[in-house]
């Protein structure tokens, strides 16, 4: 995973609050197009969580959702919020996964009726995977969540359109019976969340509480006693799976440390080790025939280089962002790649930062942002070469 961060969105207010109140010290951060996030932290782990509004729609779902991919690089985005229930065994309050997503307006008019043409989003098997665990280890004893009780999570389909379903009787229903009779909740935004994942290739989730059961009864007074609750439902499901996707992946991330590390012992043993030649002062290549060079990263034949600390990538990181920021000013580094790349760096410096209190695991996630940094400058070639540095202060070939 690239960092330790998911990526929360809600359609409604309401929902938003429900994720919002489990977060520590939520900060505001800006899109360059206007759009508000929050970054906050789950209490008690590494997760951090950036928290954004998308409104009603497929649509604006979408829009907001590639959005929030772009600017923050997340490791996974989670939909969060309430739904109308498609099965009576489904209770008020319970929570329902989404296994896929019909995006079920899609259709063709026809003399002799609308055929279907869906568009589906399958959720993908890890994600889905770990839901269901965390669902196994709910305690139910005792549910009756019509009655303020446990809830139970569900993992089923999930209809999204562009219409509030609330009719048994319209045509709308009749048509939801007859093309997506297996659908479990429906919604308004799934859809747009699900192809914006698709497209980036992260993983997405939805979450949503049920609020209502999609048949005439839903009405503004039950609506203010059930949405909070389903949306606070949802919210701690998804802020404790967001969680465990970043412990597993910092479990995972660790275990392969291990193994490189165990690697590298055993190539010191037999002399057969591997390194580079870079001068971290200027950003440039050097050659060496013997000896150290004091403040730089030197691999010298049949030798073991002497590798950065994560104090002193943090130096060269700052350097190299005040290069950014000088390239910019000059008018030789586009507007859009500079803020991409100030982002990647950040990623790489917050990575770097957390190894200072973990010495000497190399900080493997700074490496993998400074490698997305090195494709975004590939066309500025003095500022390329000064990311080979860089990289291999991080631990990682260049």
């Amino acid at each position: 995973m690239p960092n330790d961060l998911v990526v929360i969105l809600t359609a409604l207010n309401l929902e938003y609050e429900a994720v919002h109140r489990k977060l520590a010290e939520p900060q505001v951060t800006v899109h360059k197009s206007g759009t508000r996030f929050e970054v906050g932290t789950v209490p008690g782990t590494s997760c951090r969580v950036a928290l954004g509004l998308t409104s009603k729609g497929n649509h604006s779902a979408a829009v907001l959702a590639e959005r929030a991919i772009e600017h923050f690089s997340p490791a996974a985005v989670l939909f969060v919020g309430v739904a109308g229930r498609m099965r009576s065994s489904i209770a008020l309050g319970d929570v329902v996964m989404a296994t896929y997503v019909y995006a079920y307006h899609g259709a063709t008019s026809e003399d002799d009726g609308l055929k279907a043409r869906p568009r589906v989003w399958e959720a993908p098997h890890p994600i889905i995977q770990l839901g269901q665990h965390l669902a196994r280890m709910t305690d139910r004893a005792g549910h009756a969540p019509e009655n303020g009780g446990v809830p139970r999570v569900h993992f089923g389909p999930i209809a999204a359109g562009e219409v509030l379903q609330n009719s048994r009787n319209s045509a709308e229903a009749a048509w939801l019976r007859q093309h997506y009779n297996d659908a479990f909740a429906i919604d308004m935004e799934a859809a747009g969340v699900a192809q914006a994942g698709h497209l980036s290739g992260l993983p997405v989730g939805v979450i949503r509480g049920i609020s209502d059961r999609a048949d005439g009864t839903k009405n503004g007074a039950e609506d203010r006693e059930r949405q909070p609750r389903a949306a606070a439902n949802a919210a701690a499901f998804a802020v404790r799976l967001a969680a465990e996707l970043i412990k597993e992946a910092e479990l995972a991330e660790k275990a392969e440390e291990e193994e490189e590390q165990i690697v590298m012992a055993q190539k010191d043993r037999t002399g057969r080790g591997g390194g580079s030649v870079v001068n971290t002062a200027f950003s440039s290549t050097v050659g060496i025939m013997a000896g150290e060079v004091t403040g730089s990263t030197v691999h010298v034949s049949g030798a073991t280089p002497k590798e950065s600390t994560p104090m002193e990538l943090v130096a060269m990181l700052d350097r190299f962002r005040e290069d950014l920021t000088r390239h910019h000013a000059n008018g030789t580094l586009d507007a859009d790649i500079h803020q991409e790349a100030q982002v990647e760096l950040s990623i790489a410096r917050h990575a770097a930062e957390k190894c200072t209190a973990n010495p000497p695991a190399p900080p493997k996630k700074a490496a993998l942002a400074l490698r997305k940094l090195r494709g975004l400058l590939a066309d500025y070639p003095e500022l390329a070469a000064g990311l080979a540095a860089l990289i291999a202060a991080a631990g990682d070939p260049v």
